[in-house]
């Protein structure tokens, strides 16, 4: 790939970094928002350690955890950003973080797998990497077919599929969620009205969520033996010499 193609790569997965956040500014991308900040505050009470790294479209600055002591967001340059990188260059050492946060990231990535590559590279052995991504088998995600707005281009990446990639990267899965119950209209009234069901459906957990959460954790990888060094060969056992005992020459034997 010469300097020209790698431009272009760059400033398209810029583009569509801006127009996915000017649409979760809009009406509707601010109904996922919320409904993810609730989910993710629930989530983050049951971790701990002292580095968090945030990258995605998030509703607003993660809740403060008593049990996270730096909370860094990193992404391209848009408003709340600290540290400016490409999805697929981190600046960040490996196994640094305790806990990394995709929010939203992979549906609008331009290579899901190398930006999940990124992410995985950065947690620590034990830590936790949490997901959050539209559902394609919901309402949200049938609307992105429809859309003609930034939405359409949303990937919508399954759960199952993306349960796949993390046991490829040596991660195993502890707990999935489901949220946003409430139906993608434009319109208050409707949303009102069909809003009254969304408690009932967040309660039994029904797959049918506009957004999922996915909590995977790091595994560590186990110990292995040293290898032994090889032993030397034992020399075969050979008779040892006796000194045979002869009879005194001044005696006779008595048969």
């Amino acid at each position: 790939m010469n300097e020209q193609s790698c431009g272009n790569a760059a400033s398209d997965w810029l583009a569509l970094q801006r127009e996915a956040h000017n649409w979760f500014a809009g009406p509707l991308g601010r109904l996922l928002l919320d409904s993810q900040q609730t989910l993710l505050e629930q989530q983050l009470g049951s971790h701990f350690g002292s580095f968090l790294l945030h990258y995605g479209f998030p509703g607003g600055d993660l809740p403060a955890q008593r049990q996270i002591t730096h909370y860094v967001r990193l992404g391209p340059p848009l408003p709340g950003v600290e540290i400016v990188c490409e999805e697929w260059a981190w600046p960040v050492l490996e196994h640094a973080a305790d806990l990394v946060v995709l929010q939203n990231a992979l549906d609008f990535s331009a290579s899901p797998h190398q930006l999940l590559r990124e992410a995985a590279r950065c947690v620590r052995p034990g830590g936790h990497l949490l997901i959050v991504g539209i559902h394609p088998w919901s309402l949200w995600g049938a609307r992105h077919l429809l859309a003609s707005d930034a939405l359409a281009q949303a990937r919508c990446i399954s759960p199952a599929r993306l349960a796949d990639w993390l046991h490829l990267l040596g991660f195993a899965l502890e707990k999935r969620r489901f949220g946003c119950y409430c139906p993608p209209l434009s319109s208050q009234r409707w949303q009102a009205r069909l809003g009254a069901l969304a408690p009932w459906a967040e309660r039994l957990q029904l797959p049918g969520g506009g957004f999922y959460l996915l909590a995977a954790r790091k595994l560590v990888a186990g110990l292995r033996p040293l290898p032994q060094p090889r032993r030397a060969a034992v020399a075969l056992l050979r008779p040892v010499p006796v000194a045979k005992v002869g009879r005194h020459p001044g005696k006779k034997s008595h048969d």
